[in-house]
């Protein structure tokens, strides 16, 4: 559904996202910490998706359109993009599923998000702020 662009809340998300992204980071890496690693830092990569939707007008039918947006974008990370998806199924396994992430699964999350996060966010900066 279109509705008017909405700049002030694209920022909103895109703050959350910085705020949520730097306390995910900070937790100790463990089997009990695992799930919350890895859905955290899928909300904050699915609320930039979708910070770029609302810049745009559009409101989000779920969480694969806010995905697909970043998918879009032409930038080069050092890991692909389309890890996201792979991250989308993962904490759809855990939340829908009973799906226990392990160690391994979060140490993953984390090297993507340092790899990609930071560059994403400059990008969908200039998309917002443009």
């Amino acid at each position: 559904m279109n509705k008017f662009p909405d700049k002030d809340r694209a920022r909103s998300l895109m703050q959350n996202s910085i705020r949520d992204m730097k306390y995910t980071l900070t937790l100790n890496i463990s089997e009990e910490s695992a799930n919350t690693i890895v859905r955290n830092i899928y909300e904050s990569f699915r609320m930039l998706g979708e910070a770029i939707l609302l810049k745009k007008g559009i409101r989000p039918i779920d969480h694969i359109n806010s995905i697909d947006e970043i998918l879009k974008l032409e930038l080069k990370t050092s890991k692909p993009l389309n890890i996201l998806e792979n991250l989308r199924r993962l904490r759809h396994n855990i939340n829908y599923y009973g799906y226990k992430a392990n160690i391994y699964d979060a140490k993953e999350s984390i090297s993507f998000a340092k790899n990609c996060f930071n560059e994403l966010l400059k990008k969908i900066n200039k998309i917002i702020e443009n």
